[in-house]
């Protein structure tokens, strides 16, 4: 059996968070929804700098009610970290509903197969 290389899984990954970036675009959690583990996590920080999040539902939830990507939307994955089983990324994201969004991934390889685990996000107002 060949053991998997670097670019496989960093391939695995792209995959990965292209569910997420097209579940973005068209505001639909059900295209993104694999990509996460149902114990997932997302937090950040609100307006007045305290930390909000919680449970990744409350992430699909506000995609399936309050998010308007413009049709020029893009996510763009600017990096990948890979070590063993574990990895991270970042997205960036421009015009969803408004606003741009950096996110930060954390992701693991369980049964062969990588998943999200926590997100963690930045938000600021499109130009």
């Amino acid at each position: 059996m060949n053991k998997p290389t670097y670019v496989q899984d960093y391939q695995a990954i792209v995959e990965v968070l292209n569910k997420y970036n097209e579940g973005g675009k068209q505001a639909k959690s059900s295209i993104m929804k694999p990509a996460f583990s149902e114990q997932a996590t997302i937090f950040g920080v609100d307006g007045d700098g305290k930390l909000i999040g919680g449970e990744i539902q409350g992430l699909f939830d506000t995609i399936d009610s309050a998010f308007r990507p413009s049709p020029e939307a893009q996510g763009v994955i600017v990096n990948i970290d890979i070590v063993g089983t574990a990895a991270s990324a970042r997205i960036d994201t421009n015009d969803i509903s408004g606003f741009c969004f950096t996110d930060f991934f954390n992701l693991l390889k369980v049964d062969g197969k990588w998943i999200v685990v926590s997100k963690i996000y930045h938000t600021h107002v499109a130009p």
